[in-house]
């Protein structure tokens, strides 16, 4: 290790001793802004996807948040222990992913429709009024719970973390609903056409 890399360790270890002791927001955030775009770069390359990437990155972190009381500086660098993490989240979101391989996520509904307007004249645009027009017979299907979901996220535009917030439901329940909502929808769509 030269110099400045050792330096950067050692104030890793620093600032995880502090969030350790103290909870400290300030060291969180200056290990934050060190280690996360390291680790989106890790993910990217392992995922080959952005969001994905995001969310290790999220996750991980959230992870050094909650241990960091783990941490002992004798048995390794901060580097190797928050890619240790890094690395199980990776193996945890990859067991996920291979058992959801089936799931649809907005994206993969999106192209369906336009696949059925491109049958249309020359001249017809594609634009969100018309889809909302085309997709809301569809959604309109949906049990309530899953279409009100639907709604906030893809009409109002919040996150799936401000639904959870406004319904007062729990994020993984919000997920679960938007995932098979998704997955109903695309469907209809596909069983109309």
């Amino acid at each position: 290790m030269n110099t400045t890399q050792t330096d950067a360790a050692e104030r890793a270890a620093e600032l995880l001793a502090s969030i350790a002791e103290t909870r400290s927001r300030a060291a969180f955030s200056e290990l934050f802004r060190h280690f996360a775009p390291k680790l989106q770069s890790y993910a990217t390359r392992q995922f080959g996807n952005e969001q994905t990437a995001m969310d290790l990155v999220q996750e991980t972190m959230t992870n050094v948040w909650h241990k960091a009381h783990l941490f002992k500086p004798d048995k390794g660098s901060p580097s190797t222990w928050i890619f240790t993490i890094a690395r199980n989240i990776r193996f945890d979101l990859l067991r996920k992913n291979k058992k959801r391989k089936d799931d649809i996520s907005a994206d993969d509904l999106w192209p369906i429709l336009s696949e059925q307007n491109d049958n249309l004249d020359d001249g017809y645009s594609l634009d969100n009024d018309v889809l909302m027009q085309e997709i809301s017979q569809y959604y309109a299907q949906l049990p309530d719970a899953q279409r009100v979901v639907i709604e906030k996220i893809y009409i109002e535009g919040k996150s799936q973390q401000e639904v959870s917030d406004a319904l007062g439901v729990p994020l993984g329940t919000i997920k679960s609903r938007t995932r098979l909502a998704l997955k109903k929808l695309k469907e209809l769509i596909v069983n109309d056409d």
